[in-house]
């Protein structure tokens, strides 16, 4: 199986690359534990900010289903694109009742001399 790499193609969408996927099913790990502010802490991402951890909370709480960990299909339908000095982040979520969900999770990553360095900005239905 070839090893997704981290591009900076900013024409097309392309698939989550290997090395931040596990980062992002920490992320995910974290908030079916209700952490949305991810304040134990995961290497290389921001905490959240107070009123996005909230809107994090409400948006999964109002969609009515319960969020569960990343299967391995996620990384089928997941994207990103680089915008210069970042790469914007879709990561399709999954629920208990539905599995694949309409909800997402958008993040940012940077590049901060050979690490990535992550941001969480909210949680929707786009």
């Amino acid at each position: 199986m070839n090893k997704i790499e981290v591009e900076k193609n900013e024409e097309e969408e392309l698939p989550i690359p290997d090395l931040w996927r596990p980062t992002f099913k920490a992320i995910v790990n974290a908030f079916v534990q209700k952490n949305y502010e991810l304040s134990s802490g995961i290497n290389n991402v921001n905490p959240v900010l107070e009123n996005t951890a909230e809107q994090i909370k409400e948006y999964i709480e109002d969609y009515g289903e319960v969020l569960i960990e990343l299967p391995d299909e996620t990384w089928n339908t997941s994207v990103y694109i680089c915008y210069g000095n970042y790469w914007n982040v879709l990561i399709d979520l999954y629920t208990e009742g539905e599995g694949l969900s309409d909800l997402v999770l958008k993040a940012e990553v940077r590049e901060n001399n050979t690490e990535y360095l992550f941001d969480i900005r909210m949680v929707y239905v786009p």
